[in-house]
């Protein structure tokens, strides 16, 4: 996205971007400015400004049922004009905050910096006019939010004196190097000052920044009751503009996946929104494939088939039943050589890599291996949060109940992005599963784990009753083991390799995958490392089984008060952690102890040292 108009604030994103980082309701600093991402209220209409739609019909289902609207479209952030006659386009975003800082220094005691606090209606033309000098200003970066996502300046006046009677100017102090809150002060020119550690809640002072008043400036100010029509508004917390909790996006994403009429949905996906939307007899079905490009796309289908799914999408019936995970997780441990068709144009092909039956070592846990050559992901946001992320649960789903902030006020379409690569499944075996889960040292090890779980979500006030379960915790573990081996050998880099954990009653595997919008995803380097999965499997083990934070990392207890890790065992960044972009939990529900043998000795391996 951009905006080239020399008087407002301009800057570039890609469209991925867009989606996963900074969407609606993010801050983003530009080279001049600080800025907020607009609502799709003021991206423009999808439709009229010719934005690519994105077609996936089990991604829209969830959606249409997770917002409570039938008429859910998704389309493809808009992009910039790069000719100068065309008209401007791209996404809106507002200047913000209001509240500057003047890029001069004025002494004001020892090993003090202070710098005068201006507000944008003191502004003229971006510097702040001072004798006759134009001085440059930089945004305040401290602003207020509430877990409800709300967003707004804080009244510096109201904080330094508790009431906004007194007008004069407004100082920030900062004393030493540090830039730790309780080396910054606010004052006021009569002498008042506040140290800036106590906008922080305390004992004595459980909302130093007041209540949240609703505030949505990315929907064009149009403030909200925080905490809805019965609800206690949240407290307002300080909040640092570049900070990593300052915004995460909701996202749902899908893996496309062949079915049986899978070939008849994609033909008419081709020519759904030009041609055969507004299809409403089968006479107009028959006038429309005289068109040379209808006929084309719908070839090889007839009449009666093409507009029954037709009449099937206008009745508002989808494929949703399945859980997002649950129907790929079935096709991908079909019994089948082949899934979908290898064809250029085809979203899915992938072959199932023949077993040796006499396999020993850790393959003879290893139930399926699929070869994807060819796979396409469609990831739409739908909300964002602010101070803690709200991910999806262990079967790709969003709990309906979760409190997320608005994207736009009527959202009858939500930004997408689709890509393309190519990775490798590996099922695991549900006898050598079933025998681990039924020895004492694992029950033993899990029970440990649940309780840190539980620790962890009755301090968030959340249902301690929804542990994943210790076959979640053993693949996901497994999973950034293995992106750790093979990052170097299959030619991405670890932070490019992105993990789909899968646990039903179908089975239990791992999918790691790569994909970008472009054709880098597709250079088949993870497909020829799943060829070779014995050789990268044992790396991995033998990767686990020791961590340079030996033995405090082994060690650690998931539900020791102390430390506050609740959600992990055996795991740091010496060992399990890896790039959040490449970990579906957030770095969450590992124990490399549920791996390997680790120097704790815990025995609750699922691959002994006979395997490695």
């Amino acid at each position: 996205m951009s905006t080239k108009d020399p008087k407002r604030p301009h800057g570039q994103l890609r469209q991925s971007q867009v989606v996963t980082t900074f969407g609606p309701g993010a801050m983003i600093d530009l080279p001049q400015y600080s800025v907020l991402v607009s609502g799709l209220d003021y991206w423009g209409d999808p439709v009229a400004g010719g934005y690519r739609e994105i077609l996936e019909e089990r991604l829209v289902g969830k959606l249409q049922k997770l917002l409570g609207r039938e008429d859910v479209r998704l389309f493809a952030p808009p992009v910039d004009v790069a000719a100068e006659e065309e008209p401007k386009t791209g996404i809106r975003v507002w200047q913000f905050p209001d509240w500057f800082l003047v890029r001069r220094d004025q002494p004001w005691g020892q090993d003090v910096r202070s710098r005068r606090i201006v507000h944008r209606r003191q502004l003229i033309r971006g510097r702040f006019v001072d004798d006759g000098e134009r001085l440059p200003v930089v945004p305040m970066r401290f602003v207020q939010a509430c877990t409800n996502g709300h967003l707004d300046d804080i009244n510096w006046t109201f904080f330094v004196h508790g009431h906004t009677q007194c007008q004069r100017t407004l100082w920030l102090d900062e004393r030493g190097t540090s830039g730790d809150l309780s080396e910054i002060f606010v004052r006021c020119e009569c002498q008042a000052s506040r140290i800036l550690s106590d906008a922080l809640p305390g004992p004595d002072r459980l909302a130093p920044l007041g209540f949240c008043n609703g505030a949505r400036p990315w929907l064009g100010w149009a403030p909200e009751r925080c905490g809805g029509a019965e609800g206690k508004p949240q407290i307002n917390r300080l909040l640092v503009r570049s900070a990593s909790n300052a915004y995460f996006t909701q996202i749902l994403s899908v893996i496309h996946i062949p079915e049986a009429d899978q070939a008849l949905r994609e033909a008419v996906d081709r020519v759904w929104t030009d041609f055969l939307l507004y299809v409403e007899e089968l006479g107009d079905l028959v006038r429309e494939r005289r068109k040379d490009r209808v006929e084309a796309a719908l070839k090889g289908h007839d009449n009666a088939q093409i507009f029954a799914e037709i009449q099937r999408r206008k009745s508002g019936a989808s494929k949703v039943e399945k859980k997002i995970k649950h129907a790929e997780l079935e096709t991908l441990m079909a019994n089948k050589p082949v899934l979908g068709e290898d064809a250029p144009e085809t979203d899915f092909y992938a072959t199932a890599l023949p077993l040796d039956p006499q396999r020993r070592g850790p393959m003879a846990k290893i139930e399926r291996v699929v070869l994807i050559h060819r796979l396409r992901e469609v990831v739409a946001q739908l909300g964002f949060t602010r101070f803690e992320p709200a991910v999806a649960d262990i079967d790709g789903e969003l709990a309906l109940d979760v409190q997320r902030a608005a994207i736009a006020k009527e959202a009858s379409w939500l930004p997408a992005i689709e890509n393309r690569g190519e990775g490798f499944f590996i099922g695991i075996s549900a006898e050598a599963l079933e025998e681990w889960l039924g020895r004492a040292t694992v029950l033993r090890r899990v029970d440990q784990l649940a309780r840190g779980y539980a620790a962890w979500a009755n301090a968030r006030k959340l249902d301690p009753n929804t542990f994943p379960g210790p076959r979640y915790v053993l693949l996901h573990s497994l999973s950034h083991l293995l992106i750790s081996a093979v990052s170097l050998a299959a030619g991405y880099a670890a932070s490019s390799i992105k993990e789909r954990i899968y646990v039903g009653d179908q089975g239990a595997g791992i999918l790691l995958y790569t994909g970008t919008p472009d054709a880098e995803g597709t250079l088949g380097g993870l497909v020829e490392v799943g060829r070779h999965l014995e050789t990268h499997l044992r790396t991995a083990l033998e990767l686990g089984t020791l961590c340079s934070n030996d033995p405090v990392c082994a060690q650690h207890q998931p539900d020791s008060p102390w430390e506050e890790r609740y959600l992990h065992g055996a795991a740091c960044h010496g060992c399990l952690l890896i790039a959040e972009p490449s970990c579906e939990r957030r770095n969450e529900l590992l124990d490399r102890a549920l791996v390997v043998p680790t120097v704790d000795a815990q025995g609750a391996e699922f691959f002994g040292a006979g395997d490695l």
